[in-house]
């Protein structure tokens, strides 16, 4: 059940199927402050051949980071190490922020993370969210700072609109181009993947399971705990929007059964078959659900589930608030 690899842009060559470590912290419900299960699931990802590791200065406000780096202790060379910066918390609702891209907190964010994960270098540094106010030029170039210096092998963006990738990219090479990409997120597929691939920035999908939907774990808005953001900020799990999108789930279901496999496998298989240059980061703090999705390498979809899946249309926005992920920059001034 070892994972093959897949190289994105810039040359980076990682796992074909990366492991979200953001929910070992927060946002799905309570989780525990210094999880062992967490840091079990991180080695057997490693043991499995998972090199892509995928973590933010803002999970946990800092946490997930220090998780990720204990794990990672004495295992370095094994890891593909990915983190991000670029929105800034305010107390300990996760929806309380604000985002800079100033070319001035590039350096200390890298320095913060660095410390936190107690390693030399990031193998792929991500700017989290497009900061409106500053040209993206201006990250960019202080993003290239930190390549130079040897702290940071690759660049990435996250959310960013196709305008925004090229203008990255004729700063400095961009290595991966990370965003929502599921049966259920498809808004990326007009104009920001052609970018990505005019460009050979490779496409690195989160909640590639539809946040959990796409398993079929979620039955109700009840089966949330009340602090889940999924249930507090996103459409897509409230009232007659999940009503429809669970329908959807039961076709899934359904082409799982014949398949013989999960729901949740079939959602990353057909992810996974958007390309070569596709590596899902799906995440989970359990070493079970790891297996399953590391196995989903192992279904292959038909035309009829293409035809099936490809017709599916979630109800509901990803975010209350969109702007955040498909904003752009001013243009630099010269």
């Amino acid at each position: 059940m070892t994972v093959l690899t897949r190289t994105l842009g810039d040359g980076l060559t990682v796992s074909s199927l990366g492991l979200g470590c953001m929910g070992m912290s927060e946002f799905y419900g309570a989780t525990p402050g210094d999880d062992p299960e967490s840091i079990a699931t991180i080695h057997r990802a490693l043991d499995l051949g998972v090199t892509l590791l995928d973590t933010s200065d803002m999970y946990g406000r800092g946490a997930n980071e220090a998780l990720v780096g204990r794990a990672i202790a004495g295992r370095r060379d094994e890891v593909v190490l990915a983190t991000k910066f670029g929105i800034v918390r305010h107390g300990d609702d996760p929806l309380l922020r604000s985002l800079n891209g100033r070319p001035e907190y590039v350096r200390a964010a890298c320095e913060a993370s660095l410390r936190r994960l107690g390693v030399e270098h990031i193998d792929l540094y991500y700017l989290h969210r497009v900061d409106p106010a500053v040209p993206i030029e201006d990250t960019i170039g202080a993003m290239a700072q930190l390549v130079a210096a040897g702290d940071v092998r690759h660049l990435g963006l996250s959310e960013a609109s196709a305008r925004t990738v090229r203008r990255a990219a004729a700063v400095h090479p961009i290595a991966a181009l990370q965003s929502e990409w599921s049966l259920f997120s498809r808004d990326i597929e007009d104009e920001v993947v052609p970018a990505c691939r005019d460009l050979g920035i490779g496409l690195v999908p989160y909640s590639p399971l539809g946040r959990g939907l796409l398993t079929g774990a979620v039955s109700d808005a009840n089966a949330l705990s009340i602090d889940d953001i999924r249930r507090r900020a996103q459409p897509r799990f409230q009232g007659a929007n999940l009503d429809h999108n669970l329908h959807l789930v039961e076709v899934v279901k359904r082409i799982a059964e014949r398949h013989g496999c999960t729901p949740g496998q079939v959602a990353l298989a057909w992810v996974l078959g958007r390309g070569d240059d596709v590596v899902p980061i799906p995440g989970t703090r359990r070493r079970r659900y790891l297996e399953e999705n590391v196995a989903a390498a192992r279904v292959q979809l038909d035309h009829e589930d293409e035809v099936i899946l490809g017709s599916f249309r979630a109800a509901g926005a990803r975010y209350v608030d969109m702007t955040a992920v498909v904003g752009d920059t001013p243009e630099a001034v010269a």
